[in-house]
């Protein structure tokens, strides 16, 4: 899988910009704030519906205009496929398959994939759990696209469960009253209003449940499949004998929260019967911070070099070939499950790297079909990258081929 060609409309710091690409390795040069990093952020965008650097569509817009639009050309198999996408803040994002439009916008998911590692990535090891889940599923989505609706569909349960703890918390701290009065109708009754409020919480329950073992299930299985792949690439990034472990945190309930930290991986039956039983569990605490406490949106990925925790105790170094084995073992993995290369993207990395990581990624990553780098000084980049490939230099959104 390659990408032929780039085209921005209005995007970021570019009115217009055309990127003919080709296989093999591409460098994008430019000094910070030229606009480098925006080019592989839109490729990034084709494959993830979603933005490395930012959380919402908005300052993807160039100031002043309305609407951004990004077309990729995408070499699978010597068939090409042209993805469209036009982002309009404040309205719905519309895509198209070769000139065809679709009626969801997450539908073009799969027709390219991605692996993008960025300065940002070095918050898989020391940030919060928040981005160690999102890798996570963003990887799910990339293995297969169907994933998108799943994490859809429970982010949707969440937030209307939510809303009914907030809602429901004024008659449920109450608890049943001693004594009913018959004077007054079954809608004014304390005792039929916080039933009817417990019976709406456990359909949510059910469906949050159901839907939240389907998603923790396929992150167990994907961390099972990502393990060995972790440690190949953090052993050949590092050049270390540090072993490097991956655990999943869950939110249930012991000794099944043990047993999946050791690596097992439940059916999803039992996984929604634990999810269950958690709920029931942490009742009253929901109810009084009018919040969700379990399920995979609380759960982490626990990084271990040798026996301690990789946050909190790996060097700067270490750090940066931890974030950057996770990324090359995803690599990895997608290359094994697809049967071909996603594009690798390595986004102003090189910088951070000392002189013995940068040739050990440079010979990691020789014989990917299509590699593109960002830099600010080219000797950063390895010379073998740097000269097997095409350069091109930007400059104040402009983009022109040096070699």
């Amino acid at each position: 899988m390659h990408v032929r060609h780039l085209s921005l409309v209005d995007f970021r710091s570019y009115a217009v910009a055309e990127l003919p690409l080709a296989p093999g390795v591409t460098t994008i040069m430019g000094l910070n704030g030229q606009g480098k990093t925006n080019l592989v952020e839109a490729l990034g965008y084709v494959a993830t519906l979603g933005s490395h650097r930012v959380a919402t569509d908005q300052p993807l817009v160039r100031f002043g205009a309305s609407q951004t639009v990004i077309r990729a050309a995408v070499v699978r198999h010597e068939r090409e496929t042209l993805v469209e996408l036009e982002l309009t803040p404040g309205r719905a994002n519309r895509a198209r398959l070769n000139k065809a439009p679709l009626t969801r916008t997450r539908d073009v998911l799969g027709a390219l994939r991605t692996v993008l590692f960025a300065p940002e990535d070095l918050a898989l090891v020391k940030g919060d759990p928040a981005g160690r889940r999102a890798f996570l599923d963003d990887l799910l989505v990339a293995r297969q696209p169907r994933w998108a609706g799943v994490r859809a569909d429970y982010d949707r349960i969440l937030k209307q469960r939510n809303a009914l703890l907030k809602q429901a918390a004024p008659v449920l701290r109450k608890g049943p009253s001693r004594r009913r009065s018959a004077s007054l109708a079954p809608d004014e009754n304390p005792d039929t209003a916080r039933e009817s409020t417990l019976h709406t919480l456990d359909i949510w329950n059910t469906h949050l449940a159901e839907v939240g073992a389907q998603l923790l299930y396929a992150r167990l299985r994907l961390l099972r499949d990502l393990t060995p792949f972790l440690a190949a690439a953090y052993e050949a990034v590092s050049a270390g004998t540090t072993a490097v472990t991956a655990s999943y945190r869950a939110s249930v309930r012991e000794p099944a929260a043990a047993a999946i930290a050791a690596g097992e991986v439940p059916e999803p039956e039992a996984l929604r019967a634990e999810l269950l039983a958690a709920f029931d569990e942490h009742r009253a605490a929901e109810v009084e911070r009018g919040v969700t406490l379990v399920g995979p949106h609380r759960d982490d990925v626990h990084l271990s070099l040798g026996p301690m925790p990789a946050k909190g105790y790996a060097s700067h170094g270490e750090s940066w070939s931890l974030a950057l084995g996770l990324k090359l073992a995803a690599y990895q993995l997608l290359r094994r499950d697809l049967g071909e290369d996603p594009v690798l993207v390595l986004d102003d990395v090189f910088a951070e790297l000392d002189t013995q990581r940068r040739e050990r990624l440079a010979e990691l990553v020789a014989d990917c079909e299509q590699v593109l780098i960002t830099a600010a000084v080219g000797a950063d980049v390895p010379e073998r990258l740097r000269t097997s490939g095409r350069t091109y230099a930007v400059t104040l959104g402009e983009v022109t081929r040096v070699d």
